[in-house]
């Protein structure tokens, strides 16, 4: 294989490309067309052209693109580069690149439009988007057909390696997380030692407890504040305070960095403020993470919340924030939650008649303790084992990345003709 000779490209990103390859604008190597508008009943019951995470585009019955088609988003999505192998139906949000409409190898080409980074070429228009005249003229390196249809084979190959390996490396991570369940839902509902006697429980959410174990409503463990109603105007002397809406009460974590706040008398502040170790839950949300407590730490003193923020205080002779925490993510906590909650189109909600008839399997308060302990303990090591294959995921994903661009830029010689 002769190597590479090289000269300057006359672009600052490029920087030296081989000596036979020119650069062009896209437009100069591939036409781009908008996508088209399908009909109400097609989008209502998913028949569409989707963007899909691993670069596959889904197939329409009635293709209007020719044979293998790259897919350019435009709204939305603007940028995001995805491929189909076959005819398909792109949408009004996007462009498209058939064979019909390239004048190079379209595999090639998608390897080189995923390495171009076009989702940088957002506008201030009304409806950010990405302008068809700016990514027609991002320019690009060409080769000659031979050696894009080497190049594209070449990565075919070795990309196709590296995704099965980072597929095997998630369907670790998921694991792992089924591991943590599982390590949860046996501890708040059985307990951490098998051998002590149960009992058989009347109630349609439990079978049996561990017989020295109560089944409680939450309301008999503990006291629901409920949250400030915005919009009020008030006389008279008001201070400033911070306040906790839904937006900042995610699922597992608090997101802090963008608060809101509010003017309220002094007597109304005592009335809606946190105190430390209150467990947080949303009135409404995604149904799946409905209910799915967190406990406050006084992360900003003197902080409120809104009435769509429920603030539960337990009764610290009877049940431990970490404990109704770990409970509410359980098994018996999702189903109570996804079933008492009501649900609309896109989102759900649950008044706090509900949340406070949440049943409790309750230990006493020391086994609580221990509870508590032994989960973070046991999720912690399956955490760093998660960090770990992740962390191989990014190398994997950093190197695939890396590869291409050496490959489009002919940084990395694979073409092996004279």
């Amino acid at each position: 294989m002769q190597p590479y000779s090289y000269r300057d490209s006359g672009i600052e990103w490029l920087g030296k490309i081989p000596t036979h390859w020119r650069v062009q604008q896209l437009k100069r190597v591939a036409r781009l067309v908008y996508g088209g508008n399908l009909p109400a009943e097609s989008r209502v019951n998913g028949d569409i052209s989707v963007y899909g995470s691993n670069g596959i585009v889904d197939s329409h019955d009635e293709a209007i693109t020719s044979g293998a088609t790259i897919i350019i988003g435009r709204k939305g999505s603007a940028g995001a580069i995805n491929y189909s192998p076959t005819s398909c139906f792109p949408i009004d949000t996007a462009f498209y690149i058939d064979e019909s409409k390239s004048y190079s190898d379209i595999r090639w080409l998608f390897y080189v439009l995923s390495d171009l980074g076009l989702d940088n070429l957002q506008t201030d228009s009304p409806v950010p988007g990405l302008p068809r005249e700016i990514a027609e003229r991002k320019c690009i390196c060409h080769p000659l057909l031979t050696e894009q249809r080497a190049i594209a084979g070449f990565l075919d190959e070795a990309c196709g390696k590296i995704d099965a390996a980072i597929q095997v490396k998630r369907e670790q991570v998921a694991m792992l997380d089924v591991m943590a369940k599982a390590i949860l839902n046996k501890a708040v509902l059985e307990g951490l030692n098998p051998t002590v006697p149960k009992q058989t429980i009347n109630n349609i959410w439990f079978k049996t407890l561990p017989a020295h174990w109560q089944l409680r409503r939450l309301k008999d463990v503990s006291t629901m504040q409920t949250g400030v109603t915005l919009g009020k105007d008030y006389d008279g002397e008001t201070d400033e305070r911070p306040y906790l809406r839904v937006a900042n009460v995610q699922d597992g974590h608090l997101a802090l960095d963008d608060m809101k706040t509010i003017k309220l008398p002094p007597h109304l502040i005592r009335r809606y403020e946190l105190q430390d170790g209150d467990v947080l839950m949303n009135e409404g949300g995604d149904l799946d993470k409905l209910g799915r407590g967190h406990v406050w730490h006084n992360e900003i003193p003197g902080c409120l919340h809104q009435n769509h923020v429920f603030a539960l205080r337990c009764f610290p002779h009877k049940l431990l924030p970490d404990y109704l925490t770990l409970l509410t993510s359980s098994t018996h906590g999702r189903a109570y939650f996804e079933i008492m909650g009501k649900k609309t189109t896109n989102l759900a909600s649950i008044n706090s008649t509900k949340v406070n008839l949440f049943p409790v399997p309750l230990p006493p308060v020391t086994e609580q303790a221990e509870i508590v302990q032994w989960v973070q303990y046991e999720r912690g090591k399956l955490k760093q084992a998660q960090d770990a294959v992740n962390a191989q995921i990014s190398v994997l994903e950093a190197y695939k990345k890396s590869l291409v661009h050496e490959c489009v830029t002919g940084k990395k010689q694979v073409w092996r003709g004279g």
